[in-house]
């Protein structure tokens, strides 16, 4: 760490908390009706978590926009894995992670997390990194939709140098991959962990462009396929690829088991779970159908922007 360039986690903060209220307004003026219901919960010292959760709207089925700012004596062990040398110490965390399940099938589910984490023992250089990133999880694929995620993710990763989307998409394929079915949990987007490129002004430029970025991106293709009609076959198939979503958040996904070891509640760290949810015993989809267009065409890596657009 620069003496010149330190961590400033309160700067984050103020940030990620306006940021969560626009996207709240945001999703709320799109559904038109479903109003988010915030459980705030001061722990002083501690730190603050803000979970906010909107349900059973006619467009959104459930969403949570949840921040939290954690301080504690040491690291969970989710996140020392792969930093075994600050187990123990002394950490704050400060981080917004968001699900938005819409009702309609042809609406994608989106996730997006922004987060930074300072740790060190008093009197001692810190370590920091920030993290974070956006992924689209479609039932139905559309190319124009996917061009226009990946588009979004290329402009705000640019400014950080000529490889760093190339990177950043990289590690979210390579992330948001179900190992035990071998198969893309979505379109993907960007994702990084452990980011301290060219000190932390540079990092958290990053970070805050990923994070603005996010719901002008996101808002179009909720809009749009909102509008679209749709039957019990296409809610019956988003809701068996909602599982996949699951089964990666409860068997994969760093980020909750450090909300399931770091203490916070069970319901806020759950909160992003999809309210409706179904397994089939070995499906598969209609040769030559949409479903398993989407399977064969999209959740699969690819370069979306190949063509230079």
């Amino acid at each position: 760490m620069s003496a010149s360039d330190p961590p400033d986690p309160g700067r984050v903060r103020a940030w990620l908390q306006d940021l969560q209220g626009r996207i709240c307004a945001g999703l709320e003026a799109v559904d038109g009706q479903a109003r988010f219901v915030p459980d705030r919960e001061d722990r002083g010292e501690a730190g603050l978590s803000d979970p906010r959760v909107l349900e059973d709207g006619p467009v959104i089925e459930r969403a949570a926009v949840n921040f939290t700012h954690s301080r504690g004596a040491g690291l969970p062990e989710a996140a020392t894995q792969r930093h075994p040398q600050l187990a123990g110490l002394p950490f704050e965390a400060v981080s917004l992670s968001l699900i938005v399940h819409p009702r309609n099938p042809y609406a994608p589910t989106t996730h997006a997390n922004f987060r930074c984490f300072v740790a060190g023992a008093p009197g001692e250089p810190a370590a920091w990194w920030v993290g974070g990133g956006f992924d689209l999880t479609p039932y139905y694929g559309f190319d124009e939709d996917t061009v226009a995620w990946h588009r979004a993710a290329r402009a705000a990763c640019t400014p950080s140098g000529p490889g760093v989307h190339a990177d950043l998409k990289a590690r979210c394929d390579a992330y948001f991959h179900l190992d035990h079915r071998n198969e893309q949990r979505g379109v993907g987007g960007i994702f990084f962990d452990d980011w301290t490129e060219g000190g932390w002004t540079a990092s958290l430029g990053l970070l805050q462009r990923v994070g603005e970025a996010f719901w002008p991106a996101y808002r179009p293709i909720l809009v749009a396929r909102s509008a679209m009609p749709y039957g019990e076959s296409q809610r019956r198939w988003q809701l068996i690829r909602r599982g996949r979503y699951v089964e990666f958040n409860l068997i994969q996904d760093r980020g909750t088991r450090y909300g399931l070891q770091s203490g916070r509640r069970i319901e806020a760290v759950l909160g992003s779970m999809p309210p409706a949810v179904a397994w089939a015993y070995q499906h598969q989809p209609t040769p030559g159908s949409p479903e398993a267009e989407l399977l064969s065409r999209y959740l699969v890596p690819r370069d979306w922007l190949a063509d230079g657009v």
